[in-house]
């Protein structure tokens, strides 16, 4: 997949010559991207942001792959099970923003709580969900689902698309949250059954409920956000929250270590933690980090947060190669190319 490359003046509204130049590489729906930059450039025109956007798995290989040479100053809405990872490599720069006091605790790295410095803060949530095309579903004979279970079932077979965990970060956050649902021999055990009733495996976390709501597939996984926006826009779905529990990861930034634009890096991460971000954040996700700042959003239950799984990010960052691997190794020949 090509890296895109927001162009958009990108956000380069300043030509002022002293302005400081940051690279920030992001997996934030592109939809809203550019919202979000529009707002920090107005903040802070003295700052211009190349934003390198890409699906999750693919910066996150990306970031890897630039460990003894990094080309990012800023890391801003990558999966927080993506940054542990780069933590535990030593590729992030520990820096306390301004205001991180006031984040609900789970929404900044673990070691904040340790009276250290946190390598990573949190953004937003987002939360796993089913996308059900009512047309479609019921000219072929294919029932709402109202679990993950029934996506296993005889009348689903070659009716659910859903992410490749290894390109996207959607996809591999519904794969360890079944197995923390169910533990990891179970897990798998599901997702031998789900396989069966997949037609493909997409590399964009958003694809499976885009695909579902314009009728190319009755049943996409995928997530939250994206299906309660389609569903805002007049498309023919349901937004479905399995019974058993939901999944979910957070949007979360982060200073590359190592990085000349330390003081620039800095003011972005403020940024990214203050009330009013959150608020912009909270348009499309209905928990942010914020507290007090989430107001309902439109398609999502009331009690969404309830619903969210207890989601061990240690465990799904130590274990995510492994789990990868063995992902591909079972299931990889039906991924689209």
């Amino acid at each position: 997949m090509a890296t895109a490359l927001l162009a958009t003046a990108a956000v380069a509204f300043s030509s002022m010559a002293s302005a400081t130049e940051l690279t920030v590489y992001t997996a934030v729906e592109s939809d809203d991207l550019q919202k979000y930059a529009e707002r920090f450039n107005a903040a802070h025109p003295d700052i211009t942001i190349n934003w390198v956007r890409d699906s999750t798995g693919v910066i996150t290989a990306r970031l890897l792959a630039e460990k003894d040479n990094p080309q990012a100053d800023v890391i801003w809405g990558l999966a927080a099970t993506s940054l542990l990872v780069l933590e535990e490599e030593g590729m992030l720069e520990r820096y306390a923003p301004a205001g991180v006091e006031n984040l609900d605790p789970k929404f900044i790295d673990a070691a904040y709580r340790n009276g250290e410095d946190p390598a990573w803060v949190g953004m937003d949530a987002w939360v796993a969900a089913i996308c059900y095309n009512t047309i479609e579903g019921e000219r072929q004979g294919v029932p709402m689902p109202t679990s993950w279970e029934d996506l296993t079932q005889p009348e689903f077979e070659g009716h659910v698309i859903m992410p490749n965990p290894n390109s996207s970060g959607t996809g591999y956050l519904d794969v360890v949250s079944w197995m923390q649902l169910w533990g990891e021999e179970q897990g798998w055990d599901y997702m031998d059954r789900l396989h069966n009733n997949i037609s493909r495996y997409t590399h964009s976390g958003s694809a499976p409920c885009s695909l579902a709501a314009t009728g190319e597939a009755v049943v996409g996984v995928s997530f939250a956000f994206r299906g309660a926006r389609l569903k805002s826009q007049g498309a023919p779905i349901e937004v479905v929250f399995p019974e058993e529990g939901l999944g979910w990861d957070m949007e979360a930034a982060a200073i590359v270590a190592g990085t000349a634009k330390q003081e620039a890096a800095q003011t972005l991460m403020d940024w990214a933690v203050s009330r009013e971000a959150n608020e912009l954040y909270n348009e499309g996700y209905a928990v942010v980090a914020y507290p007090g700042v989430a107001q309902p959003i439109e398609n999502y239950p009331a009690d969404i947060a309830d619903r969210m799984i207890d989601a061990d990010f240690q465990w799904a960052a130590v274990n995510r190669e492994r789990v990868l691997a063995e992902w591909q190794r079972r299931y990889d020949g039906k991924t689209e190319q």
